[in-house]
């Protein structure tokens, strides 16, 4: 560093449904990567403390804010909370990332999907998506970075995840729109489509031996997906020198059907 010239503060990264799965194990590969982390939960309130408390073992800074990502309504409300923590913890005005990880499984022959159910999957993962990345956009840094969750199957196809798979595919088209109308601010937007990761995810349906077996079987890494395996990508799409990336969707499924 020269003289006379100030560190670079230390990036901050928020992530959604940061308490458990995917979430948990991307705040944790920030934090490694010396990253600061704001994460969300939506009822597991001491999973979420347990994050915080790993990560400040790591001598970064966390902090644990609930959140609902199916409830738009709560997003105002939310972004003063998050203005709130960044003025408290780090003394700043913004933070770098954020990654849109927040979401739930849902399982429904098309021909039986109820109204409510199909409302339920697109505001958790599509809305929610949508709105609480506009409302926390004002409080993010320029030059920063967006990263959605999607999923393989917006590529193959299973029966019963229609709706599922459906919002998916439209987060992904949101993403290269929203790289195409960030980029005056030079960030980057990407997404990330994992194939099946064994965690309690969908009630935990990828820890089931059966279905571990057969999805190795059409996998050319020959296993199911860990959560390190994703969380390792979102951590390369915030690092800075992947700065040069945005409106990609990068699939971690091992070659899953390939």
């Amino acid at each position: 560093m020269s003289v006379g010239t100030k560190p670079s503060p230390t990036p901050i990264a928020l992530i959604t449904g940061g308490s458990r799965g995917l979430g948990r194990a991307t705040a944790l590969a920030l934090a490694d990567r010396g990253m600061d982390v704001i994460l969300t939960w939506r009822t597991g309130r001491d999973e979420a403390n347990a994050v915080v408390t790993a990560i400040r073992a790591k001598g970064r800074l966390a902090v644990a804010l609930q959140l609902d990502v199916g409830k738009a309504g709560t997003f105002e409300a939310f972004a003063t909370e998050v203005r709130d923590a960044l003025k408290q913890t780090w003394s700043r005005e913004r933070f770098d990332s954020l990654v849109n990880n927040a979401g739930i499984g849902g399982y429904s022959p098309f021909i039986e999907t109820s109204e409510a159910s199909f409302d339920e999957l697109v505001a958790v993962h599509f809305k929610g998506t949508f709105f609480l990345t506009q409302k926390l956009l004002p409080l993010m840094a320029d030059g920063g970075r967006i990263v959605n969750m999607s999923s393989g199957l917006a590529r193959y196809a299973y029966p019963g995840l229609s709706t599922y798979s459906a919002v998916k595919g439209a987060v992904e088209v949101l993403t290269r729109v929203l790289a195409v109308e960030l980029g005056p601010r030079r960030i980057a937007v990407n997404v990330v489509a994992p194939g099946g990761i064994d965690t309690d995810f969908g009630g935990g349906v990828m820890r089931d031996p059966t279905l571990q077996k057969t999805v190795a079987a059409e996998t050319p890494l020959g296993r199911v997906g860990q959560p390190d395996d994703v969380a390792g990508v979102i951590a390369m799409l915030l690092a800075p020198e992947t700065g040069w990336v945005t409106g990609q969707r990068i699939e971690v499924t091992g070659g899953y059907r390939l």
